[in-house]
């Protein structure tokens, strides 16, 4: 993790609807496309401020430039109204979400039009919310092809993260998931 960065020389408007500050995202990525590290992989930047990829657009949740192993999202939008520990696990899922679909973006894959998946696109927070945390076979395949891991051990590792995260329905997924790998070993 690096050290909180000061955001300079990026483009700021005021948003008409919600009369609040917004970034534009070209000119954040491009920041941190300069500090990504010699030897990183991709960067990506969180930030609480809203977000706008181009001015005919009313806001982003995030963006990610391949070309530039750069990504960032905000916080903006997925704050519960609402405070106490339910809260702050819809507001960590909503996080683990955005920042594992930029991320995927970074490794060359693309919004998904097959099944419901992560990497489905959003233009709302119902509709985000709505997506789930886990890749569908097709996004599996192209990210296990772009970095190369084992599925299961994957999915072992993924299913302790969210068990001690509380997110159950995810939990459950994964475990049938892994059950399915182990009666069935040829298709993982």
């Amino acid at each position: 993790m690096l050290p909180t960065a000061p955001v300079t020389g990026v483009t700021i408007r005021i948003n008409s609807q919600t009369g609040q500050p917004q970034l534009l995202t070209r000119d954040l990525l491009a920041l941190l496309a300069d500090q990504r590290p010699a030897g990183a992989c991709c960067i990506v930047g969180i930030t609480m401020d809203d977000l706008y990829p181009d001015p005919a657009w009313n806001f982003v949740f995030g963006e990610a430039s391949p070309r530039d192993w750069a990504g960032v999202y905000s916080f903006a939008r997925y704050l519960p109204g609402e405070a106490g520990p339910a809260a702050a696990s819809l507001l960590l899922r909503r996080a683990c979400k955005v920042l594992a679909h930029e991320t995927a973006h970074l490794l060359g894959i693309a919004h998904c039009v097959f099944y419901s998946c992560l990497m489905n696109g959003s233009n709302h927070l119902a509709e985000s919310d709505a997506r789930p945390l886990h890749l569908c076979p097709v996004d599996l395949r192209k990210l296990q092809h772009s970095i190369g891991f084992d599925v299961a051990a994957r999915y072992r590792r993924l299913r302790t993260f969210a068990g001690d995260a509380g997110f159950t329905d995810e939990t459950r997924w994964l475990t049938a998931q892994l059950l399915h790998i182990e009666q069935h070993p040829a298709s993982a």
